[in-house]
């Protein structure tokens, strides 16, 4: 952090007949860091892609900056994306749904499951009529077929683990390299393990969340994207109780999903991010 770059962030896009949408600017206390998110429209004819790459490297350079992403949504290839998913299919579904509805600027290259569905089921009929592979592997703890998975997501930019319920081991998360993005089934660090929904409901709990964050070695412990919650009442029974949690899940994946294609999304501190 430093005096000047909201100004020569600001000059570099005025300087190419760019206009400035939205601007968010956050500086942690006493950390010396400096955060910020531009949207801004422009003419291609005035600043080329490239140069438009080139200008903001100048700036990341000049400020020693540790990230500098920019993206032109129109122009620039869509995501890449596999998504993991066992027998629930709720989040499953609603991003099927999503995709093939416009509302993700990702292309669906793979869904990849540890439950076998057969030929005739709903989600296998939408992924043919779509030309997405469906992959089954027999996942589980003593061969959870990593080295298979690694094969099928490799040319992928981030995965999405959509009520996946395997843990991807340490070794897995080093080779793939890149972002995994996971829906959990409550607010962090509440009702972990089997039947959570059920865990909460005996608790009697007022309020339900969903937490998406990013996958790390440590269980349900990576940086929080988003958390949602509803309120619950004695008068829910189990059931209204799980419908009302897994809305929730869809909710929350599919918002955090579109803040980290929109590049809302920065890491911040240890494990923590910083959400625009």
């Amino acid at each position: 952090d430093e005096v000047g770059i909201v100004a020569r962030i600001s000059d570099c896009i005025a300087s190419r007949s760019g206009n400035i949408l939205n601007a968010d600017v956050f500086v942690p206390q006493n950390a010396g860091v400096f955060y910020s998110r531009s949207e801004f429209v422009f003419d291609p004819e005035k600043w080329p892609r490239q140069q438009m790459d080139d200008d903001f490297f100048k700036l990341s350079q000049m400020f020693s900056s540790f990230r500098s992403v920019v993206r032109v949504p129109n122009h620039d290839p869509k995501y890449r994306i596999a998504i993991l998913a066992s027998k629930q299919e709720h989040c499953l579904v609603d991003l099927l749904h999503g995709w093939q509805e416009g509302r993700f600027p990702f292309d669906i290259k793979a869904v990849v499951s540890n439950h076998e569905r057969g030929p005739n089921t709903h989600v296998v009929r939408f992924l043919e009529r779509h030309g997405i592979p469906y992959h089954y592997l027999d996942a589980n703890k003593e061969n959870r077929r990593e080295t298979e998975i690694l094969k099928l997501v490799e040319d992928t930019d981030f995965l999405v683990l959509a009520r996946y319920m395997q843990i991807l081991s340490g070794n897995f998360l080093r080779s793939y390299g890149r972002d995994i993005i996971n829906i959990h089934h409550g607010l962090l660090p509440s009702f972990k393990g089997r039947k959570p929904a059920k865990q909460a409901f005996d608790a009697g709990v007022k309020l339900i969340g969903a937490t998406t964050h990013f996958v790390t070695e440590a269980l349900d412990e990576g940086p929080i994207i988003e958390q949602m919650v509803e309120r619950v009442s004695h008068r829910d029974d189990l059931v209204g109780f799980i419908r009302k949690s897994e809305n929730l899940e869809k909710q929350c994946l599919a918002k955090a999903l579109k803040s980290y294609c929109e590049l809302r999304i920065l890491p911040y501190d240890t494990n923590k991010t910083v959400v625009f």
